[in-house]
């Protein structure tokens, strides 16, 4: 008998699919050449890898310029958030805000800055699993550097207010950061109409290989270098590129934001119909919002 195996995991990783395999797989072979070159080949990888950063900042609604390619969404949000807190400590900005239940990748970050001497304010977050804008502004100080909200929480789904956080921190000052590893191609993203300065994401979660991410950062924003070394990535990550996988991300991208609103509706009754039947279930009850969620990745239940 053959055993049938479901994989309902997406929010941890999903498969690559057919079609960005299919993109990505002349990169990893007759296109091999190094896109720092400047002979056919290499100049070939390197327009592959330009057309992929139009893609993504098509996607986000920014422009290629302000798109770097990462090795993955934790090495964004280390970039960031460090980035922003080293640059901006010469003037005094030495406190950061987040949340309690942020992805480790977060959490982690700023314990490593805590260390440093950074100021940390951890906000708490409500019974329905969300946080307010209310409580990011009240949270604002002279000496606050970088807010930074998960836009989908990646354990239960809830979905934040990220442009009313965004506005707040426009009005105030404050450069805005989310980690929105589990919300793109899940939920519409417009950097500029959502007051997003900067946004991690990575590649696993909408169908694109392991091992490549990428970090919007807001045109005029200066932060160090992730890596020192060569020219890529305008000189702020150095190493040769993982070609064959930014080209798989801009494919993966473009596939999982072609019709974000068909997939809404077709995936979120299916969703509501497995949380109404486990809510049936004795002591079960849905962890966070029913409605403010991502339509099926995240649904936890406590007993």
């Amino acid at each position: 008998m053959t055993k049938r195996f479901v994989y309902a995991d997406n929010a941890a990783t999903t498969q690559v699919s057919d079609e960005v395999l299919e993109a990505m797989l002349p990169w990893l072979k007759e296109g091999y050449g190094n896109p720092s070159s400047i002979y056919e080949k290499g100049r070939q990888a390197g327009h592959a890898i330009e057309d992929a950063r139009k893609k993504m900042a098509e996607a986000l609604g920014a422009q290629p310029q302000e798109i770097y390619f990462t090795g993955c969404g934790s090495e964004a949000d280390n970039w960031a958030l460090k980035g922003v807190m080293h640059k901006l400590a010469s003037k005094g900005k030495k406190h950061l805000i987040t949340t309690v239940f942020e992805h480790h990748a977060i959490l982690h970050t700023c314990a490593f800055l805590e260390k440093e001497g950074f100021e940390i304010t951890y906000l708490p977050v409500g019974p329905l699993g969300l946080v307010t804008p209310e409580q990011v502004a009240q949270a604002i100080r002279p000496d606050t550097g970088l807010v930074s909200i998960m836009y989908a929480n990646n354990e239960i789904g809830t979905i934040q207010p990220i442009p009313e956080i965004g506005k707040i921190c426009r009005e105030r000052g404050v450069l805005f950061h989310t980690d929105a590893v589990q919300a793109v191609g899940n939920v519409p993203i417009n950097v500029v109409e959502q007051n997003i300065d900067m946004l991690s994401m990575s590649g696993h979660k909408i169908h694109a290989p392991k091992g490549v991410g990428a970090l919007y950062m807001k045109k005029g924003i200066v932060i160090p270098n992730l890596i020192d070394g060569g020219e890529q990535e305008r000189g702020r990550r150095a190493g040769t590129e993982n070609v064959a996988s930014i080209v798989g991300l801009g494919r993966a991208i473009e596939l999982a934001c072609a019709d974000i609103p068909g997939k809404i509706a077709k995936v979120t009754p299916m969703r509501d119909r497995i949380i109404d039947a486990l809510s049936d279930i004795p002591m079960c009850r849905l962890n966070g919002d029913r409605n403010r969620r991502l339509m099926g990745k995240q649904y936890v239940f406590c007993l």
